[in-house]
């Protein structure tokens, strides 16, 4: 039953728009350049407002824009969502053993990339319909819901297309890694150095970037009103300041060095007379997938909360209702302003932070639980767990170095440091990205996370590339 739904799935792909594998592989060049076109596309498509809707482009970020390389008001105001949403489903189905898939056989691991290409497209469907439906746009008439919808379809599908082109061997990476770089990046520039005013209400009116807003204030005697900054509405995220300056340096050189942290286990090669060697298991063992998990959780209930809230609670007076979250509209969008969505999402800033300690506390502490909850589940999930770890050892004839080469034995070895390091992993990224969050860190904690690791894949492949077209013998040995 299972097979047949990828199937079925993996046949819809085949009437969808699809770009084609090279012919030969591209030089290095030629994939740099096609993946300034499609990073280009994409910023282009970020910064064109949809037409027919009165809202303006926010200036603001949360999560469900960092996590999805969305930007409100514009073409990519679904960003990468469907793909990541569909990916994440898709991956927790198959590793769960809920669908039946052999990712080790060439044919399965095609119809599983087409079903997660068409799972991606409905969901593109599903979620242009939620926002138009929603409200979130403000009050629209028919024909401009419609005009929004095919916008919103039609320019996630171009995503769709570009991240497809460049797994495919045109680029390098993928179009989701990219388009999150991109999408932080800006995010970094934009809290630096954006001379957009942002008003307070109180005059001297100041930049909306940090640095310039310390400039402006330098400049006027008011210097140390630039290191602590504070919303204009109570409530709303206040502006980029300071102190998220020095805390956006300093995590990134924490995360960096933290990549390179690992734990070495000596193996034996038995095929190669003894041959001994050390297999590292680093020290993010699961990466930043357990509080991406999260994010994307703490996302997809502010934003399912916000279309109840929009519905059948714009007043914020049913009670019930209110426990789930309120909502006010301010001028960088729609913000939780109580119920549990105000608890999900960040302060945004060390004076939010001062101002609402009860509030700080429990988004990191619930950032962190469920880092930790969502790494055992991951590790299990994706192969990763020390049973998996063992038969794959095993069966590529490696042995612990010291113990004998069963695969129970090798599992018992490997069960303690394995899950010494998901459990340390989470808890140290769920508290990085908790407390980089109530600095005001630009580009958010779970940003950072994602655009350090990004940035680190993209030299690892770099490297990778130059070795293959310097030695064209490794790149056939690779192959």
């Amino acid at each position: 039953m299972a097979s047949r739904f990828i199937s079925a799935l993996a046949g819809f792909a085949k009437f969808l728009p699809a770009a084609s594998k090279p012919s030969q592989k591209p030089s290095l060049r030629e994939k740099f350049a096609w993946t300034g076109l499609a990073l280009l596309a994409f910023l282009v498509m970020a910064s064109t407002p949809l037409y027919g809707i009165p809202s303006q482009i926010s200036n603001q970020f949360n999560i469900q824009n960092l996590i999805f390389a969305s930007r409100q008001g514009t073409l990519m105001q679904l960003g990468i969502g469907p793909i990541v949403t569909a990916g994440m489903i898709m991956q927790i189905l198959v590793g769960s053993k809920i669908l039946d898939v052999d990712l080790s056989d060439t044919q399965g691991r095609i119809d599983f990339t087409e079903a997660q290409k068409s799972f991606a497209v409905i969901f593109t469907f599903i979620e242009a319909a939620a926002y138009v439906g929603a409200g979130i746009f403000g009050s629209l008439t028919l024909p401009q819901e419609v005009l929004v919808f095919l916008q919103l379809v039609f320019a996630t599908l171009l995503v769709i297309l570009l991240d497809e082109m460049l797994q495919k061997g045109w680029g390098i990476g993928s179009g989701i890694s990219l388009f999150i770089l991109a999408g932080v990046a800006f995010q970094v520039v934009n809290a630096a150095f954006s001379f957009q005013p942002y008003n307070t209400g109180v005059k001297p009116v100041y930049a909306y970037g940090a640095i310039i807003a310390a400039i402006q204030a330098a400049l006027n005697g008011h210097f140390l009103s630039s290191i602590i900054r504070y919303p204009a509405v109570a409530g709303s995220i206040p502006p980029p300041d300071l102190v998220g300056l020095v805390a956006t340096i300093a995590f990134v050189l924490i995360l960096a060095y933290m990549q390179g942290m690992k734990v070495e286990i000596p193996v034996v090669y038995q095929k190669a007379q003894g041959y001994k060697s050390k297999i590292p298991l680093q020290f993010l063992y699961v990466s930043n997938v357990p509080v991406l998990l999260a994010g994307i959780l703490f996302s997809d209930y502010i934003f399912f909360t916000q279309i109840i809230w929009s519905r059948f609670d714009p007043n914020n007076n049913v009670w019930y209702l209110n426990f789930l979250g309120t909502y006010t509209r301010t001028a960088s969008g729609i913000q939780p302003s109580g119920g549990i969505a105000w608890y999900l999402q960040n302060p945004g800033g060390l004076g939010a932070t001062i101002e609402q300690p009860i509030r700080s506390l429990v988004f990191v502490a619930l950032l962190i639980v469920l880092s930790v909850m969502f790494s055992y589940m991951w590790v299990e999930i994706a192969g990763l767990g020390p049973r998996d770890q063992a038969e794959q050892l095993s069966a590529s004839g490696l042995q612990i170095a010291g113990f004998r080469s069963s695969v129970g034995i090798i599992e018992a070895v490997l069960r303690k440091p394995i899950y010494a390091l998901t459990f340390l992993s989470a808890l140290a990224a769920g508290l990085i990205a908790g407390v980089a969050d109530l600095l005001g860190a630009y580009g958010t904690g779970i940003g950072l996370l994602l655009a350090v690791s990004i940035t680190y894949q993209i030299y690892q492949i770099l490297v990778q590339e130059q070795i293959e077209e310097l030695y064209p013998g490794i790149a056939r040995l690779l192959e």
